[in-house]
């Protein structure tokens, strides 16, 4: 039976998160690479009294790589198959990209850490703002952006299209305040202010997605093994330029998750199992498409289940 794999991006984090995995040696040793290349020991990261560490924007990224990368790992050491299909929310993507072959496990981190850098460089912390907006149709949240980015002379933008009802937003931080008022008075049921300290793709992200086109042009990427679906633009590609390009434009561009789970869909699979902590993906998955049958791998307790389900 055909089935894809989902990889959690920022904001799936939390602390001791891998634990349901430390028995298995594939995932330590996953973080043991991790470790050595980027001197940074993110299972104890895990283990520490507060988030503060793992939710900082320059750790949070390498951190979910590789624990993507391990539960990856955990499933084809364990006899897991191969996904048809794999994609990531936003950051989620890279560790898309590594399962399928298109860039190996050590040069994804030390892209990943780049790229984690140059968004922060990019907006200084509390300059700009990520909020999610429950309850409200994307055309009219896209347009009252649209119309405070103006008004403003601002950045504000719908980011992330996440499932029917939830949208994303993100720019400078006052005039995403702007547009929170706006959007509450236009009927948003809900407005969440997210922990995030870069808000992700937005136009404030073009100055570090330029100096990411000249961090991937040093690096070998190769055809991809499984088909990826990218966040930018729902496309798939066998060209490694072009993959390189959809990474230059996922940091400034929406994550347009819902369209990525119909494409998905529209390839006549149905069962799609989230990879990493939590279930958040499978939740907006369920809301974009009822027929979708779920699954979590997020301990290693759970891979047989997972593969009764894939089978």
């Amino acid at each position: 039976m055909s089935f894809a794999v989902v990889f959690p991006g920022q904001g799936s984090q939390s602390l001791k998160m891998m634990d349901g995995f430390l028995e298995c040696e594939v995932v330590q040793e996953t973080f043991q690479i991790a470790k050595e290349v980027l001197q940074v020991d993110f299972l104890a990261m895990l283990q520490e009294a507060t988030a503060d560490n793992i939710n900082s924007t320059i750790n949070t990224q390498p951190l979910l790589l590789t624990a993507g990368v391990a539960i990856y790992n955990s499933w084809l050491h364990n006899g897991g198959i191969k996904p048809d299909i794999v994609a990531g929310h936003s950051l989620g993507e890279w560790s898309a990209l590594v399962a399928s072959g298109v860039v190996t496990f050590k040069d994804a981190l030390k892209l990943v850490k780049i790229r984690a850098s140059l968004m922060q460089q990019a907006v200084k912390p509390g300059e700009g703002s990520m909020v999610a907006v429950i309850g409200l149709d994307d055309e009219i949240i896209v347009n009252i952006c649209n119309q405070v980015a103006q008004h403003t002379n601002g950045v504000v933008a719908a980011v992330n299209f996440n499932s029917p009802g939830q949208v994303v937003i993100a720019g400078g931080k006052d005039s995403v305040a702007v547009a929170m008022e706006q959007l509450k008075a236009n009927g948003a049921r809900k407005l969440v202010v997210l922990p995030m300290s870069v808000p992700s793709h937005c136009l404030l992200l073009k100055p570090a997605s330029e100096k990411l086109h000249e961090a991937l042009a040093k690096v070998t990427f190769n055809s991809p093994q499984i088909k990826v679906i990218h966040n930018f633009n729902v496309e798939s590609y066998d060209n490694v330029d072009l993959i390189k390009e959809a990474l230059v434009k996922q940091l400034y561009s929406p994550v347009l998750w819902t369209q990525t789970i119909n494409k998905i869909v529209s390839n006549n699979i149905v069962k799609i199992v989230e990879f990493g902590q939590g279930k958040v993906l499978s939740g907006l998955n369920k809301r974009i498409n009822e027929t979708i049958v779920s699954g979590n791998l997020n301990a290693y307790d759970n891979i047989a289940m997972i593969k009764e389900l894939v089978i």
